[in-house]
């Protein structure tokens, strides 16, 4: 079982070192060939492209002008240490044993516009670039373009090593929209959270993003590799629920009082 989740635009910069080796992006060229668009762009520009307040985009301009290779532990972090927001908020890495992730390192990766595909104790330097910007570069018009086939054919080399061949989509649309479904070798299964609201099941947007990160958490903590045992997720008052699920699409489904409860 494969998981994968979208990055964040929130990020921890204070130093960590992980109980775990730490490891170089496998598409690091690639990066640097965006890096070398980013860091001639004014912070006037990144505002226009990215659609962000000068504060940001002064940051990032900042950022990418920093930038350095080699990744070392003195200049960079491990990616699952330095994302934050909803959906991280959700995985308490800080409690991750080594034998956690090395769990997550085998079953856990995260798409980025900046950096392709990251396994989790993948060393980052700070960036803001979603995979839904509309960066023209030579490969093409944006980033869906720029990455290709190559997300997809990383997925294929990650889930070949696996014993329980299977991609779990716990990424957003846009983020989503890297990945070739028809280049996958492995089942693909999209994990779905919905949240009652005026007597309807909903998919509420922060709800959603921090019960994916609950969902990453219970599978690694309980070294979860089969969707039957999947099935079995009860955090914060999901439940699952087989009528509104087939076999691309596994719902889960959580009451009003339930959620309160949480």
């Amino acid at each position: 079982m494969l998981m994968l989740l979208s990055p964040s635009k929130t990020l921890d910069e204070t130093p960590v070192a992980p109980p775990y080796p730490v490891s170089v992006p496998e598409f690091l060229d690639d990066t640097m060939e965006l890096h070398s668009i980013m860091k001639r762009l004014s912070a006037d520009k990144i505002k226009e492209l990215m659609k962000v307040s000068d504060k940001i985009a002064e940051l990032n301009r900042a950022r990418y002008q920093m930038h350095r290779t080699p990744f070392t532990e003195a200049n960079a972090k491990a990616a699952l240490f330095m994302f934050k927001g909803d959906v991280y908020d959700a995985m308490p890495v800080g409690e991750y044993t080594r034998d956690d992730l090395a769990f997550a390192t085998q079953h856990l990766r995260m798409l980025s516009g900046y950096y392709g595909l990251l396994r989790p104790c993948d060393l980052i330097q700070p960036y803001r670039l979603e995979m839904g910007t509309k960066l023209p570069n030579k490969r093409g018009k944006d980033l869906y373009v720029f990455w290709e086939d190559k997300i997809s054919e990383a997925i294929n080399q990650a889930t070949k090593k696996q014993s329980s061949p299977l991609v779990v989509n716990l990424a957003s649309e846009e983020y989503f929209k890297a990945v070739k479904p028809k280049l996958l070798n492995a089942p693909l299964v999209n994990a779905q959270f919905r949240d009652e609201k005026g007597g309807e099941y909903k998919i509420i947007g922060f709800f959603a993003k921090r019960a994916r990160g609950m969902m990453a958490d219970y599978i690694i903590r309980n070294r979860i590799t089969s969707l039957d045992d999947m099935r079995g997720f009860d955090v914060a008052g999901y439940r699952y629920d087989k009528s509104s699920s087939d076999d691309q699409t596994m719902t889960f489904l959580r009451d009003e009082k339930a959620a309160k409860a949480a």
